[in-house]
């Protein structure tokens, strides 16, 4: 794809998704993003975008609610005039013991990272039928990737993540007629969370093969890469410096 006057929707993603949207405006894209709670993150990357000449839309939304998705994705292609691409990063993520695990815990990863790649997407496919096809790019874990869980007390992130997968290969054979391709990103150690203590971003590091935590841009090369190609669709992609390899 010709990534030039392209429109693209990210869905969460805070700091690499910012990093996302301005690496495709540098590449001609118009941006809409959407946010639940990092409202100042967002808007910050949307000035960012906006700063190289791109356009740029911000919309709060919770992926979890297929009105409040369809809502985005509609004025998205409204606003921007088309939808070529759409990145769903929007993901829940937290540590609870199995003993600890409600309904509501359980239940909130495979409402927003499954539910929320599923319904955007399929709410972006008329709009991306429209323009004779686009790119769809899911994201996975490195773990979910590596076909066993690595953590303990992550059992509704894992199985959701897991889920994204197949959710991935399912869409790209239906779509593929279509000219819409659906791949999936699975990102390692790629930017320590906040609340890691140093000793715990050396061992990450230790335990990585190429010996270090990656960087946001390596998550923007890759999806840069899945766009440009028109002939790979149903992949998932590791991103995590070879951690699946040890």
């Amino acid at each position: 794809m010709d990534l030039e006057g392209k429109v693209a929707l990210i869905t969460g993603g805070r700091r690499i998704g910012a990093t996302v949207a301005v690496r495709l405006a540098g590449r001609g894209v118009d941006v809409s993003m959407s946010y639940s709670r990092s409202q100042e993150v967002t808007a910050a990357a949307a000035g960012a975008v906006r700063e190289t000449g791109r356009r740029a839309l911000l919309t709060k939304a919770d992926v979890s609610s297929t009105d409040e998705v369809r809502h985005l994705v509609d004025t998205t292609a409204e606003q921007l005039g088309r939808l070529d691409i759409v990145i769903n990063m929007a993901s829940a993520y937290h540590r609870v013991d199995f003993d600890d695990l409600t309904e509501d815990v359980w239940s909130e990863p495979l409402a927003v990272d499954l539910g929320g790649a599923y319904h955007c997407s399929q709410a972006a496919v008329p709009h991306m039928r429209a323009m004779g096809g686009g790119h769809i790019v899911n994201f996975s874990d490195w773990a979910a990737a590596s076909g066993r869980p690595r953590y303990t007390g992550y059992v509704p992130y894992y199985v959701a993540k897991r889920a994204v997968i197949g959710l991935t290969e399912a869409l790209a054979l239906e779509l593929a007629p279509d000219h819409i391709l659906v791949n999936a990103i699975a990102p390692g150690p790629i930017v320590p969370p906040t609340d890691l203590d140093d000793g715990s971003i050396k061992e990450v590091e230790r335990a990585t093969p190429l010996g270090r935590w990656g960087g946001a841009g390596e998550i923007a090369s890759a999806i840069v890469g899945l766009l440009e190609t028109d002939f790979v669709t149903g992949e998932t992609i590791r991103v995590d410096g070879g951690r699946h390899v040890r």
